[in-house]
């Protein structure tokens, strides 16, 4: 009987977890959305900063530290939406993400590090490096943009 029990417990165990693996797995759709929506929230915080570093808005350091922030958790979130499934979804994305995927890890690291530099500027209170880091970013993705996203 208890054998009986603990394999009937077992098979219960494995069946769950498989189906909950199943579940969890995104749809190539799905995952196209999700990384568009943070890198549209990127833009979002982004944008207020470059009009400061181009001299358009005024500079708000409270401003630069919080909008800096919050870009710091969303350079990390898109890239995992690119995946082998994700090639065929109508999307901006260009086929050389897939194609030299070394190229563009260096680019989303390039990114991630410059949003970093920018989190540490907009803590040191020099505006000027502050508007420096922000430039740094710009540029980071601009140059990602240029090579793996088609233009718009």
């Amino acid at each position: 009987m208890k054998t009986k029990l603990f394999l009937s417990g077992l098979a219960l165990a494995l069946c769950s977890g498989y189906s909950l693996t199943a579940l969890s797995q995104a749809k190539p759709d799905v995952l196209v959305k999700q990384r568009q929506a943070a890198m549209t929230l990127q833009g979002k915080y982004f944008g207020p900063m470059a009009g400061m570093a181009q001299g358009k808005v005024p500079y708000r350091a409270d401003a630069v530290a919080y909008n800096a922030s919050l870009l710091n958790a969303l350079s990390r979130m898109p890239w995992d939406g690119f995946t082998d499934a994700t090639k065929d979804v109508k999307s901006a994305a260009l086929p050389a993400i897939w194609s030299d995927a070394a190229k563009f890890k260096q680019a989303q690291d390039t990114f991630q590090n410059a949003v970093q530099a920018l989190v540490s500027a907009s803590k040191g209170g020099d505006e000027a490096a502050t508007k420096a880091a922000i430039g740094a970013v710009g540029k980071a993705c601009g140059a990602c943009h240029q090579d793996f996203r088609q233009k718009q």
